[in-house]
Formats: structure tokens, sequence, C-alpha cells
């Protein structure tokens, strides 16, 4: 069965998610602003769940249209074929984003939407009222430029949210950011990660699991797996090939610090959690105090931002820190990720790459020096 999905992804990050669904095996792949689209079968649809470190969600396009008037919405979405997914018990919400469109108002769109697809769904099983008491095939709108596009969401719970980190401590980094950093500082099985602002560890864990190639939702569930048109058997066969696509890397190993000490005790929890509890050793310490035990290293952190004056002037002062305590050494890489336009004046060093990124809302640089 082959089918057209898009997968969303934080903006920066969709060349990560285009080359990842080809190693995966999808087909068509063509990456956009804040999603790739890309075509495959039921079992990439559970592989791309499965496996997906950088995407926020698995979306099936129902299809695309052009609209101009919430006529055209209408007639648009109840031209489409929603009854090859939505039975007549189900649970259909809708709910979605308009930008740069004649139809700008959500909550119109939405109402639109959903009549729209309760008046195809009357026709094709002939019944007047919908329980919407089945299994939830939850709707997602796209209006872009005019462009509509409709989505039919087969992740449920964001990507991002692997199930490792049920508390964390404030101004987390998103796990498909921090997976994304562990990728393009290029973090590899034989190398010793660090992070000496570690948080909740989360770039961490991201990266003893990317090393491991440990699929990040292998311990969880998802949306689709309820679908009647996908067998159970898609699910337990992909589980099966994720679980034995899992690498030791006896060489890897981890160093975490922070000066916080309930983060840290946050972030050993998370660890066992992931799974790679082995691979991380934590230690409470100020970055002051950053001293790497090895000849070669990667680090990576995420340091506090910060928003108000006086924050600002603490987060000026940090990146000063970092300047002084990363300095250049041979075997040792460096990325960090900040909004601070003066980054490199206050690090008092050119990085050797810069990459644009979105930290949640708000516009970031990974800055990378590694010669």
């Amino acid at each position: 069965m082959k089918i057209q999905f898009a997968a969303p992804c934080l903006f920066g990050l969709e060349s990560f998610v285009a080359d990842e669904l080809r190693n995966l095996g999808a087909e068509a792949v063509a990456p956009e602003n804040g999603r790739v689209f890309f075509e495959g079968d039921e079992h990439l649809l559970a592989r791309a769940n499965l496996c997906s470190r950088f995407a926020e969600r698995i979306l099936i396009v129902l299809g695309a249209f052009e609209a101009h008037t919430f006529t055209e919405l209408f007639d648009g979405v109840k031209a489409l074929p929603l009854e090859n997914w939505i039975g007549e018990y189900d649970e259909f919400p809708v709910k979605g984003h308009c930008l740069r469109s004649d139809l700008f108002s959500v909550s119109d769109c939405q109402s639109i939407i959903k009549k729209a697809a309760v008046e195809r769904l009357k026709q094709r099983y002939h019944i007047e009222w919908f329980e919407e008491t089945g299994v939830r095939h939850a709707l997602i709108f796209s209006i872009l430029k005019n462009q509509v596009h409709l989505f039919l969401d087969t992740t449920g719970t964001t990507l991002h949210k692997r199930g490792y980190r049920p508390t964390a401590n404030e101004a987390p980094i998103r796990e498909t950011l921090a997976a994304a950093l562990c990728a393009m500082s290029r973090l590899r099985p034989y190398h010793t990660l660090y992070d000496p602002m570690c948080g909740s560890g989360t770039i961490l864990i991201e990266g003893a699991m990317l090393v491991q190639n440990i699929a990040p939702g292998l311990h969880r569930h998802f949306t689709a797996e309820r679908f009647p048109q996908i067998p159970p058997e898609v699910w337990r066969e992909e589980r099966e090939k994720a679980q034995n696509a899992v690498v030791p890397a006896p060489d890897f190993q981890a160093f975490g610090s922070d000066i916080d000490e309930e983060a840290l005790k946050i972030a050993e929890e998370n660890a066992v959690r992931a799974g790679v509890r082995d691979k991380i050793i934590f230690r409470r310490a100020d970055i002051r105090d950053f001293k790497p035990a090895t000849e070669h290293g990667t680090v990576i952190c995420n340091p506090p931002y910060g928003e108000r004056l006086q924050d600002k002037k603490q987060a000026a002062r940090l990146i000063e820190t970092m300047g002084k305590v990363f300095p250049r050494r041979h075997g040792f890489s460096y990325c960090v990720i900040s909004p601070e336009e003066e980054f490199e004046t206050l690090f008092k060093r050119r990085a050797d790459k810069r990459r644009k990124l979105y930290n949640g809302m708000i516009r970031c640089q990974a800055y990378m020096y590694f010669k």
C-alpha cells in the first residue's frame, strides 16, 4: 500500500529529517520549510514513528488543494476519500494553522473542515450522527499561501517525547533538537561526550542513544497502532527490527555536570529510564571548573539564555566563561546552541561553522568549533 506522508520538524532540521527518512527506506523525499514529504508503505509508517530522531510527527497526506474561500475549503475537504482511514465510529478532531492566506481564522477553518468531513462520511456510511467513540483519527490542516494540506496524524503524543523525561528542569531542550546537535557534531561510538551544563541530561541521553542506534520510539506507543488498516504484525516486525539494530558501543562514554543538584538527580533518573545510565557519569560542578579528563572529547551544550536584563548579563558572562574553559585543543570539538547575536564576540573566537536552528520558538545558532 503506497502512502504519501509528511514529517513536520523544527525549522533548521529539515535536511536531518530528509536524510534520516531516506536511510529508513522512504521514497520521493522532498524537504520544505518545517516539514518533509515522502512516500512509503505501512511498514515505513511504523518504522518512521519508531526510529525518527529528528521529526516531530509522522502524518498521512489525505489531500491538497487551493482554497481562497470557505466554500472552496469545504468542497475541497469533502472531495477527499476520508473513509479510507476514518470509520463510522472513529473520533476525528480537527486542528491546524493558517499562514499568509486569505483564510486566516484558525477556528473558522477548523469548523468548516469538521463540517465537510462529517458530510463526506455521512454520505459514505449513510448515518446522520457520529458517536466518535472509537479510535482517534486526528485531522491536521495546514493552509499556507492559500494551499491547503489535510493530514491524518499517526503519532499521537509528539515524537520528541520519548518517554524517558516525565519531568525536567527549567527551559529544557527538545529531544529532537538535542539529537540533531549530536548528529551535526558527528558524534561517534568511540567518542567521549561532555555537557558541562547538562540540566535534565537530554543531550547526553540522546547522544548515548544515537551512537548505539537505539530507536527513540522503541518503548512508547503510537496512535496508528490502533488503525485497522495497519496489521499488528507490521508493528511487531518493525519493533523487532529496531531492537535487533541496536549496536553496543563499549568505547563510548559521556560526562555530565551541572551546578544544580536537583537537575542532576532528574538527569540520572532520565538516563535510567532511557536505558543508557551505564554510559553517563554525572557530577556536580560549576562550568568555571570544567576540565575534561580525557585527551579527546565532543562538547555539546545548551546554556541558559536569559530574557530579562539581569539574566542577559549573566548569560553574557556565561558565554565569556565558556570561551575560557573551551580552548582550542587538539582532539576536542565544541558545539554550543545560543540565541545571543554577539556570541562569537563574547566567546572571543569565530566559529568554524554556524547553523541556524530554532529551540522551540527561540531563533538560535549552533556555533561549532573543531579546528
